[in-house]
């Protein structure tokens, strides 16, 4: 009867009408037509023939003789399947669903822990003193300092060394003194104090870029009197195409804060300027901003606090099995947390303030997840699925996963570091891998001054997990390779941070309640 109806079927499509979807005709020759695609694509057989509509005659048994063609599971490497968008769906309700589980398991646990007065007391101890606001005021001294020595620099009042001088001295000043208030003031707190010293850390980046550009026009100015060949108009400060403001002209009060305000750690002569003010862009903006913050806060409070706090007795009675189950449970709410801020500050904050202040270039980050998801530059991939951004971008070896995920994360502290810190290490002569190690030196210390001086202790775990990067990859360029290495690369993540978390809430939690009660 199959037979019938597939003839049928046949005989229906040789006189150019559709086939009924009643019956077994219908998925009799669909079975038919599918057996003709494999035995074309196979290229066993001739070619089959086509009625005057075009259609596969399969009323011939001639191609039923084979099903079976030379190919490779989807799976397979060599298969060349790569839209695994259904699969990444289902781990995403996945994700969802576990997560979900654990949020009402937290709720059913612990109750409803979001307070938001709470985090009131985490900046304020005392409603009427501001230490960390102060702080930050105070820091306007040392931005005008380095604009006087800069002015005096440019019509001549001073040297060279003596300029460099003083402006060593007032950088120094901008790391220490902050420092030294949070360490000896006891009415500061420890989240104010991290705010006060991120101020003066992206002050302290942003005047060394200051200094160093304006020396460069410097320079260039003397090399164009000495060589009598200059252009009219020409910009001192690299030769960009809108060329508005030239040497000393840009020493201003007024260009001096813009730079303070922008979204930027690198100064310029003339910054790239947006049109105008997008109003709802900026109204997207600043509803994430309030949203995202609020979703963190409540993270931290109803996630974070009872995972730490129930992670102090194992790591008291040393129970290894119980701290690396916590370390586990503490993983989750932190990595999330870590994503949400990312997306917070880099693409809510940072894009809110350019498009107040017209900043042009909103470059904040590059697709450094296609590294950490195996598929981009980063993991020896390529082809017409990587981005824009991406394919513009240099391939690098796999080896350099993990450095190209911090060269792409954060990208205005990468241009900073490559354009004040590595090229001109290696413009002195160093080496790459010198210069490198110099910038993750660099880096581990900034780290560990902004985790350590608030918390008035130095355990220097953060200075030693910045400083672990550098074997690490040279360990996952030399033993893994492909989907492995970006393997080691979210494992570093997702592990690396809570891990540091746990040592530093220890040793705060000893230093600060164990310690005291021994003691009386």
């Amino acid at each position: 009867m199959g037979d019938r109806s597939g003839a049928s079927g046949s005989r229906r499509r040789r006189t150019g009408s559709r086939p009924s979807s009643q019956g077994g005709s219908g998925p009799a020759a669909a079975a038919a037509e599918e057996e003709v695609r494999d035995v074309g694509a196979g290229g066993d057989a001739p070619a089959p023939e086509k009625d005057k509509d075009g259609d596969v005659d399969v009323g011939s048994g001639q191609w039923d003789l084979r099903c079976h063609r030379l190919q490779d599971s989807l799976f397979s490497s060599d298969s060349g399947f790569n839209n695994y968008r259904g699969i990444l769906n289902w781990c995403v309700v996945m994700l969802v669903l576990s997560n979900a589980r654990l949020f009402l398991e937290n709720l059913i646990k612990y109750g409803i822990l979001v307070d938001p007065i709470q985090v009131v007391s985490l900046f304020l101890k005392d409603p009427y003193s501001w230490p960390a606001l102060c702080l930050v005021i105070v820091a306007n001294v040392f931005a005008v300092a380095a604009f006087q020595v800069e002015k005096r620099l440019a019509v001549g009042a001073l040297t060279e060394p003596a300029g460099l001088l003083l402006h060593v001295v007032n950088l120094a000043t901008i790391l220490c003194f902050p420092a030294a208030v949070a360490l000896l003031l006891e009415s500061i707190t420890p989240v104010g104090s991290v705010l006060a010293l991120m101020a003066y850390t992206i002050l302290f980046l942003k005047l060394f870029s200051y200094r160093d550009v304006n020396l460069w026009c410097r320079q260039q100015r003397r090399a164009r009197a000495k060589a009598k060949a200059a252009a009219a108009g020409k910009k001192a400060n690299g030769g960009a195409a809108q060329c508005t403001v030239s040497y000393p002209d840009n020493l201003t009060y007024r260009d001096l804060y813009y730079f303070l305000f922008a979204p930027t750690l690198c100064y310029e002569l003339n910054f790239p300027r947006s049109a105008r003010i997008r109003k709802r862009f900026l109204l997207r903006r600043l509803l994430e901003m309030l949203f995202l913050t609020q979703l963190m806060v409540g993270l931290i409070q109803q996630w974070m606090v009872p995972t730490i706090q129930n992670s102090m007795k194992p790591f008291k009675d040393m129970d290894h099995s119980r701290i690396i189950e916590r370390l586990l449970k503490l993983a989750v709410p932190n990595h999330l947390i870590w994503l949400i801020f990312f997306y917070w500050l880099f693409h809510s904050c940072l894009n809110a303030v350019a498009e107040l202040m017209h900043f042009g270039d909103r470059e904040f980050y590059r697709d450094w997840w296609w590294v950490a998801l195996g598929v981009g530059p980063g993991a020896g991939g390529g082809g017409p699925w990587r981005s824009p951004v991406t394919r513009r971008l240099p391939t690098p070896r796999n080896s350099e996963s993990v450095t190209y995920f911090w060269q792409n994360w954060n990208i205005p502290v990468h241009k900073w570091c490559l354009r004040h810190f590595y090229k001109p290490m290696l413009r002195k002569g160093s080496s790459k891998w010198v210069a490198r190690t110099g910038v993750f030196l660099a880096s581990a210390f900034f780290h560990e001054y902004l985790v350590s001086v608030p918390l008035r202790m130095f355990r220097l775990w953060a200075f030693t997990g910045m400083m672990a990067q550098i074997p690490l990859a040279w360990i996952v360029g030399r033993f893994f390779r492909g989907n492995y290495g970006n393997a080691a690369v979210w494992l570093t993540i997702i592990i690396g941070q809570p891990v540091a978390v746990l040592m530093y809430v220890h040793d705060y939690y000893v230093l600060n309640h164990e310690a005291p009660t021994a003691a009386a």
